[in-house]
């Protein structure tokens, strides 16, 4: 029965991926070299590099991605290193809130920052205040530094990724080398840098390549700071003319090929290396307990960076309260009637139920496919489970923009997936890309439950004569349960709030997701950004529920879901 199973769950995974993950990038790559009569070419793509819009939107798309990771790196390491290796006031409540960057999509977060340091926003309204602007003067803070403003975003929204890998790495680490090269007379940051950082090398790499793929393919706050001289909003606009236009293929292409490039150059350069030098601990290092200024400083150092990595998020709540915010620190007055807009509008209403529809049916998809293919990894010896494995992370490699653009590819009029087509009801295509998009995160944590959870037990249930599948319903599954639900939640939250396909695969009003009605209000003149910033603020409580009860279940382990 194992056999059987396992192959069957091998045979589907690799039919639904052929389809919907091999199938849509292949549509692209064949939009991007063959022309109208099916030659080969490397015209477009060659074209991309010889324009000179493109070839400055991949300039900026790459200096965001490479600014965002080590901006978010600047602020991980630190915080990994002292969490790791110091005891301080409120350690647990502090490390905690590392995680509250998390609970809302950068580009929402966008939406207070334009309103904080616009040309008649709050700082400038604070510096006049203070008499460093004269009255009626003002700093065109966005217009002259919208790349470093984009920069700032991803990494307060993304350093809690790297974090939690650097923190799993270094609870990982054999403290037994590390007093090795101190008895050796390698101290200090010398021994940081030729011991400690290439041990926990693995775990950068893991969060880092997450960080930069996410950064350097993300739309919403480009789209948010008017920056279009970006890739990502190069192909989003390109969409429109996807039936006659080969570019906008061509740019998806070398999107493509530069995430994948980079990402196989960083594994060769550390991946390898690192994973060869790391060993499991064996014995305990054990946080130290410094002075009381150095407690305190640590303390300070984090309770910091979360309120600079709150500043978005309290943009847009202060948005939603405004009754009106013109040249004023603080609104000039305050009204909760922008959250009864947000949950009786016209628009958010129905986004509300379409999210929540989307992310049920994909959670509900992605548990039964993730729990699946988590028990023949863990539990059978199918000779190509590493592949089924490797298969099923690899969504986390691949940008959503691109399966996004692909989807839209392959479902145009005479091909195969026509039926599909977003432009007439995107929901059953909506659901398959937040499938795709998050069921390595259902898997990965029931892995983890699984590994966890010794295969002794079920064996002895078996001998005495309890069939194989009951003793995984009536053993296992009762074992992990706390797993499964908490890769369960991270992806329904995730599919609630998802920004790529939502914006390009969502056409018509009435399929509108919540972040695609957030865009769609940002653009209404009048009250569309304070009914926008409410409808964020909900469902960044939502999301910042979710994460807190997934953190609780799942502890230092939830930063495996976040490892290619």
């Amino acid at each position: 029965m194992s056999k059987t199973f396992a192959w069957l769950v091998y045979a589907l995974t690799a039919a639904f991926f052929a389809c919907f993950f091999v199938w849509p990038i292949g549509t692209v790559l064949g939009g991007a070299f063959f022309d109208a009569d099916r030659r080969f070419t490397f015209d477009f793509v060659g074209e991309v590099f010889r324009n000179r819009i493109y070839l400055e939107g991949l300039r900026n798309a790459f200096f965001l991605a490479v600014g965002s990771t080590t901006a978010a790196l600047a602020i991980a390491l630190p915080l990994a290193w002292i969490a790791d290796r110091f005891e301080f006031p409120g350690k647990k409540l502090l490390t905690g809130a590392i995680l509250v960057p998390m609970i809302l999509p950068p580009f929402v977060g966008a939406i207070g920052i334009r309103q904080m340091l616009g040309q008649y926003g709050a700082l400038n309204a604070l510096l006049a205040k203070i008499g460093v602007l004269s009255a009626g003067g003002t700093i065109d803070w966005l217009g002259s530094g919208r790349m470093w403003g984009v920069v700032a975003l991803n990494a307060l929204h993304l350093y809690p990724i790297l974090f939690l890998n650097l923190t799993a790495a270094l609870a990982n680490l054999d403290p037994a080398m590390e007093e090795a090269a101190e008895n050796l007379g390698c101290t200090g940051f010398r021994r940081f840098r030729r011991i400690t950082l290439p041990l926990i090398m693995p775990g950068l790499f893991a969060g880092g390549t997450i960080v930069f793929i996410f950064a350097f393919t993300e739309l919403g706050v480009p789209l948010i700071f008017d920056l279009t001289r970006v890739t990502p909003v190069q192909i989003f606009y390109g969409i429109k003319e996807i039936a006659g236009n080969p570019f906008p293929f061509a740019l998806v292409v070398v999107m493509l090929a530069s995430t994948a490039l980079l990402y196989a150059a960083s594994k060769l350069a550390f991946g390898n290396a690192g994973t060869a030098m790391t060993a499991k601990a064996t014995t305990l290092a054990g946080a130290r307990t410094p002075g009381t200024g150095a407690q305190w400083a640590c303390a300070l150092g984090f309770a910091a960076v979360t309120a600079l990595a709150l500043l978005p998020h309290l943009g847009v709540i202060f948005v939603s309260f405004a009754g009106e915010w013109y040249r004023s620190v603080l609104p000039g007055a305050w009204t909760l009637d922008h959250y009864q807009a947000a949950l009786g509008h016209g628009l958010t209403v129905p986004s509300i139920i379409n999210s929540v529809k989307y992310a049920a049916c994909s959670t509900l998809f992605d548990v039964v496919l993730g729990v699946a293919i988590a028990y023949v990894i863990v539990r059978t010896t199918l000779p190509g489970r590493a592949l089924l494995d490797a298969m099923a992370m690899l969504p986390l490699a691949v940008p959503g923009l691109v399966l996004a653009f692909g989807y839209i590819s392959m479902t145009q009029d005479g091909r195969a997936f026509a039926w599909l087509n977003p432009s007439r009801d995107p929901t059953l295509l909506l659901i398959i890309a937040y499938s795709i998009r998050r069921l390595p995160y259902v898997m990965r944590a029931t892995v983890a439950g699984l590994q966890q959870t010794s295969v002794t037990l079920e064996e002895a249930a078996q001998n005495l004569g309890c069939p194989p599948l009951r003793a995984i319903r009536r053993i296992t599954f009762p074992l992990i349960t706390a797993n499964i639900l908490a890769g369960g939640l991270l992806a329904f939250s995730f599919a609630m709030l998802e920004v790529s396909d939502s914006l390009i695969l969502a056409q018509k009003q009435q399929h509108f997701p919540i972040t695609k009605a957030i865009y769609e209000l940002f653009q209404l003149m009048g009250e569309g950004r304070f009914v926008s910033s409410a409808l964020g603020v909900w469902a960044m409580v939502f999301l910042g529920l979710t994460i807190f009860t997934t953190s609780r279940i799942l502890g230092k382990k939830l930063g495996a879901l976040f490892r290619v």
